[in-house]
């Protein structure tokens, strides 16, 4: 047998353990888990980072305020360092809407070693906690709730006893980038951390989706949210690590009724949001990098280039090995792209999608090692362990 046969071979064999033993990553119908309302409804304070957010504020900050939520229910607004009037504009929303009490705050810089996001959760968490609410909802900016989603939640977690309940907004999906690249990265961050692998006490995996998270407050104290994670890019994951390695349940789905607003119509845009992180997902390390690039080669390109040189070279083994593995690969992606009511055409285009987040990988890996580290709303982020750098320190770049 030739290395292309060897190979397409190798590709079948990792989407078949893909298909039936990788938790059914690609299965969507991960839902809130049965949830009955309880006899007294805790008290919870929503958490709600923002910077430079004033262009999302209008389609987001009103869902918040109109909660339908039977208990005691307060928002707390933390502007962070924003230049465009997030902060006035949330006020006047207030205002002219209603609904649930808002305090808008601002923390000033973070001090060396935190990154923005969180340290301006850890003020929104200060100002909550004189409170004294049972729950915290960390939820960003540009997420749009249901008028029952926090209600929802709060049952769900008394329901099953959970600690940490988020849900996977689902992301706007209007242009024709959006369309090739955002479920694409729903299904990979599914592929990565299973969603049913993550309520499973006991196990390795634990991740959350940043932008909404019902948190246990007594969880979040015995995790030490946010100090434990105070420098992590990807504070999401960091924090259901955080909460489920300190003893908590946790649990992750996808939403029916949380939305993000926040458009991405470019290219550029898309590849900012995924580069930003990538490098710090693999840890900083060549090694890890070189293994997913590897990896991402042979389960997604492979396949689809198989089958085609197979048949043009007349190599039956290979194009029948590459097509099946090719198979596998639309199979499986179809139940996303319903999720997100896309056509399902779209699906044997995975591989070219795979090829993007591939580049957007290894430019991760370029910007980390050029100084520029992870940008998020015009701060980049050091490692933690760099010699000579905080976060924060320099200003984004283009």
């Amino acid at each position: 047998m030739s290395a292309l046969v060897w190979t397409a071979v190798g590709s079948l064999a990792a989407w078949l353990w893909l298909l039936l033993g990788q938790g059914f990553f690609w299965r969507t119908d991960l839902r809130l888990p049965p949830r009955r309302e309880p006899d007294d409804w805790p008290s919870v304070c929503v958490v709600v980072p923002a910077r430079d957010e004033a262009a999302v504020l209008p389609d987001s900050l009103p869902s918040l305020l109109a909660q339908d939520y039977p208990g005691r229910a307060e928002i707390f607004l933390v502007d962070d360092g924003s230049s465009d009037g997030t902060g006035e504009l949330a006020r006047e929303l207030a205002r002219r809407h209603g609904g649930l009490p808002l305090t808008v705050s601002s923390p000033g810089d973070p001090p060396a070693g935190w990154t923005g996001k969180l340290w301006a959760v850890r003020h929104g968490i200060g100002l909550a906690r004189a409170r004294a609410p049972e729950y915290l909802l960390l939820t960003d900016a540009d997420i749009a709730h249901a008028p029952d989603s926090l209600r929802e939640l709060v049952a769900a977690a008394r329901a099953g006893g959970f600690d940490l309940v988020s849900q996977m907004a689902r992301l706007r999906v209007e242009s024709v980038w959006e369309r090739l690249v955002v479920p694409a990265f729903v299904y990979f961050f599914a592929q990565l951390y299973p969603f049913r692998w993550i309520a499973v006490k006991g196990s390795r995996t634990a991740a959350a989706a940043g932008g909404c998270v019902l948190l246990r407050t007594e969880a979040a104290e015995r995790a030490r949210i946010p100090d434990a994670v105070r420098h992590a890019v990807i504070d999401d994951v960091a924090v259901a690590r955080a909460v489920k390695g300190s003893g908590g349940h946790i649990w992750l789905g996808l939403a029916e009724h949380v939305d993000s607003v926040r458009p991405y119509p470019r290219l550029h845009d898309l590849w900012r949001m995924v580069s930003r992180s990538a490098y710090a997902q693999l840890r900083h390390n060549p090694l890890v990098l070189a293994g997913t690039v590897a990896g991402l080669a042979v389960v997604y390109l492979v396949p689809p280039v198989a089958l085609c040189v197979g048949l043009a070279l007349g190599n039956a083994g290979a194009a029948v090995a590459g097509g099946l593995a090719w198979l596998l690969m639309t199979v499986t992606y179809l139940p996303m792209l319903r999720y997100y009511r896309q056509p399902l055409w779209i699906a044997p285009s995975l591989p070219v999608t795979a090829f993007l987040y591939l580049l957007m990988t290894v430019d991760s890996a370029v910007q980390h090692y050029r100084g520029r580290g992870a940008a998020w709303k015009g701060r980049t982020y050091a490692r933690p362990d760099t010699p000579g750098t905080r976060p924060d320190a320099a200003p984004e770049q283009p």
